[in-house]
């Protein structure tokens, strides 16, 4: 290898090591410790009392109700007048919005859980970008050639691999709710005189609040576990050859 290519990568090399360790060091305690302050504060969004009033039931009935309007009747689109009842109308002429549905009634969307979603997202694509900065710091330590000594770095890599598939699975919850809230809300326009229907629409958003909750409380636990387990080999992870028979603390 040339000496400037082997300079540079052993310039990567110390730069990667020099992040991962300031990652461990100041950003995981740093995170940990603003995690603490959001999943306790009773002023957090977070708090289950926020969802007493961010849902609301409403079917909220349209300006101008079409329901009395014959199915046949013909609209205008792209400068031509189509009969909805016409066979040879292209599907491409239908217009899926509710200027032309029959009965355009709508649910409003909650306004603090996607708030909530939004935190929990950013949180998860941060962790994981940090992952990434310590798994490339702990693989460079491990030594050339043969495995001996590579016991610690292994199940280091191990617990990060784990803890970020935890946190793209988390980062999914709000699709997931979306789309569950989008079938009670269905039902609630299709039934808006069952009063169940509302009352599981209020469950649903307490529950999305209370399990965005949780979702923040398993990364700042996640971040305490990552930070006290790489602390306590730090030396191991650093010198791999050095004595690493012991085993993992």
């Amino acid at each position: 290898m040339e000496k400037d290519l082997s300079n540079r990568i052993e310039h990567f090399r110390k730069s990667a090591s020099k992040t991962g360790e300031d990652v461990v060091f100041t950003a995981f305690p740093q995170k940990l410790s603003e995690l603490l302050e959001t999943t306790s504060s009773k002023d957090s969004p977070f708090h289950i009392l926020q969802a007493q009033s961010s849902t609301d039931p409403t079917v909220y009935a349209p300006s101008h109700s079409k329901a009395d309007e014959p199915v046949s009747k013909k609209r205008r689109l792209n400068g031509t007048r189509e009969s909805e009842n016409d066979p040879t109308r292209s599907s491409s002429s239908v217009v899926n919005d509710t200027q032309y549905a029959r009965l355009p009634a709508h649910v409003f969307a909650n306004k603090h859980i996607p708030k909530l979603h939004d935190t929990v997202k950013r949180e998860c694509e941060h962790f994981v970008s940090l992952l990434d900065k310590v798994k490339l710091w702990v693989t460079l330590t491990m030594p050339n050639g043969d495995n001996f000594g590579v016991q610690i770095q292994e199940e280091v890599l191990g617990e990060l691999h784990r803890a970020q598939e935890s946190a793209y699975n988390l980062r999914d919850a709000a699709r997931q709710d979306y789309l569950a809230r989008a079938k009670i809300c269905s039902k609630l326009i299709k039934y808006p005189n069952v009063e169940d229907y509302a009352l599981a629409l209020r469950e649903h958003d307490e529950k999305q609040l209370y399990l965005a909750r949780q979702n923040l409380m398993d990364l700042r636990n996640m971040y305490a576990v990552l930070t006290d387990l790489i602390h306590k080999n730090i030396s191991k992870i650093r010198t791999p050859k050095a004595n690493n028979s012991v085993g993992l603390y």
